[in-house]
């Protein structure tokens, strides 16, 4: 790293540190010299020229906010002196522009050994899957998957608890029965065991109706209120999913098998300069092979929202665009709530002041690729491809929709840190080679790299690389560490 300072758009009025500054430093930033007015912390941005209060702060090319006072060159550009310029719902005079990702000359490996399901689908893991249909249950599935492990020697069952299933209404209830229907068909369990207690809204009657066609012999239920021993009864419809399990075998398929989600989480002032840029690139490359690849986040796209629409695939995801960001807004403001009110407090020590500045940095996962479809919360993939996927920024309640949408691994980018794992394998890509270095037992990869002159193609690469020894079961630090969990979107009523 030669440089203290990066500019990432030359129509940038602010740079971004990367290491910390001392006032008074003579900085160069390629043919100019900035002079810092005043100590600067690494990941936070400095006035390239004298800003006047009202002017537009200029980051990514894009605006991030407006000043709030005079803003001398050289000095900090933080909350102290500028603010967000972000409106609530709003009218959008968008044309749509050719996507163009260039990476059409990717000559790497297309191939991985999966599991090919009776559907046509291909899991990159054969576990099983406990889900309670409602929370009164969790305990009981977990009870039977820790004997089942012990009786089996599998260790490969997990439960995904979760407090919901009675007491809902409406669009609460809908949500809870998609996201455990969409696990009970992810090709990623070899097996399913669906525990109802017998008399909640979501007993199994009605929970049949969302779950839909599917495979009798790798999908089983247990009614605890009408078993006399639900433990054993469990345990035995375990052994016998895994006696299934076990004589499935892994085949060729190829890379377009393959569904990726997109997450960020704890970011820092790095996330859109090193570690979602190049998850972007891995995102062009998987698109232009027909690989699927899902990005959510919809509060991180404010501000952000218009580069998106221009990159739909026609006018119908272009609205369908619209109508997610406008309809997530309505949200914020049916609740009291201002659409700004993101980044959070870890953002913001890394340097992040706006969330258009936090959002421009997020959209940076998905590349340049075209924007083929745009999912509601709980549905699953259908076209292949980059698509947008309705749900917050909240991480664990991203990736479980994530993880429902179809997506096999999460790329999950933090400049921060965060040990968290969704149902899928998940890929812990840090901004910087500090947090790298700092905590190898949650991070799998180092994007931070770049800023010592590692080359985007060169890396790029090698997390393609890892995402397909991944998806023939190298596992990752989530894996290894035991870490997944569900979380569900609650936005209504528990009576």
């Amino acid at each position: 790293m030669k440089d203290k300072l990066i500019r990432i758009d030359k129509k940038d009025n602010v740079a971004v540190a990367l290491s910390d500054i001392n006032a008074g430093e003579e900085l160069k930033l390629n043919k100019d010299e900035v002079h810092a007015a005043e100590n600067i912390n690494k990941n936070f941005k400095v006035a390239l020229k004298d800003i006047n209060k009202g002017e537009t702060i200029i980051k990514y090319g894009f605006p991030i906010g407006i000043a709030t006072q005079n803003i001398k060159a050289g000095c900090v550009v933080h909350s102290h002196n500028m603010k967000s310029m972000l409106k609530s719902v709003k009218e959008y005079d968008i044309k749509l522009k050719h996507a163009k990702s260039n990476m059409d000359n990717y000559n790497g490996k297309r191939t991985f050994k999966g599991y090919l399901r009776s559907n046509g689908e291909v899991g990159i893991r054969n576990e099983i899957f406990v889900l309670p249909t409602v929370g009164c249950v969790n305990e009981v599935c977990q009870a039977i998957a820790q004997k089942a492990i012990i009786e089996t020697g599998k260790q490969d069952v997990f439960v995904f608890k979760h407090p919901y299933g009675c007491s809902q209404l409406g669009d609460d209830m809908v949500n809870t029965q998609k996201i455990l229907s969409g696990l009970a068909h992810h090709p990623n369990a070899g097996g399913v065991l669906i525990v109802s207690l017998g008399c909640e809204n979501n007993n199994l009657n009605e929970f049949k109706k969302v779950l839909g066609a599917y495979d009798d012999t790798r999908v089983r239920f247990l009614l605890a209120q009408d078993s006399g021993d639900e433990i054993t009864q469990g345990v035995q419809i375990i052994k016998e999913l895994v006696d299934i399990c076990y004589k499935d075998v892994r085949q060729d398929a190829d890379i377009s098998k393959l569904n990726i989600g997109l997450k960020c989480g704890g970011s820092d002032a790095l996330s859109g300069i090193t570690a979602n840029p190049l998850v972007g690139k891995v995102c062009d490359v998987l698109s232009s092979l027909g690989a699927g690849v899902i990005m959510t986040e919809v509060p991180e796209m404010f501000g952000a929202e218009h580069i998106l629409m221009e990159r739909s695939k026609n006018d119908y995801v272009k609205n369908d665009i619209i109508n997610m960001v406008n309809n997530f807004k309505d949200y914020f403001i049916s609740h009291g709530e201002s659409v700004e009110k993101n980044p959070s407090p870890g953002n913001k020590e890394g340097g992040i002041t706006t969330l258009e500045e936090k959002s421009l940095g997020c959209i940076q996962k998905g590349g340049k690729a075209t924007i083929n479809a745009v999912l509601p919360y709980g549905d699953v993939l259908s076209q292949k491809g980059l698509n947008l996927l309705e749900g917050p920024g909240n991480d664990i309640v991203a990736q479980t929709a994530l993880t429902v949408s179809g997506a096999h691994i999460i790329l999950f980018t933090t400049g921060r840190g965060t040990p968290l794992g969704a149902p899928v394998p998940t890929i812990k890509i840090s901004t910087n080679s500090q947090l790298f270095n700092a905590k190898p037992n949650w991070i799998d990869f180092d994007a931070g790299r770049v800023l010592n002159e590692e080359s985007f193609e060169t890396l790029c690469l090698e997390l393609i690389d890892m995402i397909l020894m991944t998806a023939q079961g190298q596992n990752t630090k989530n894996e290894i560490n035991g870490y997944r969990e569900i979380a569900i979107w609650k936005n209504g009523v528990t009576l």
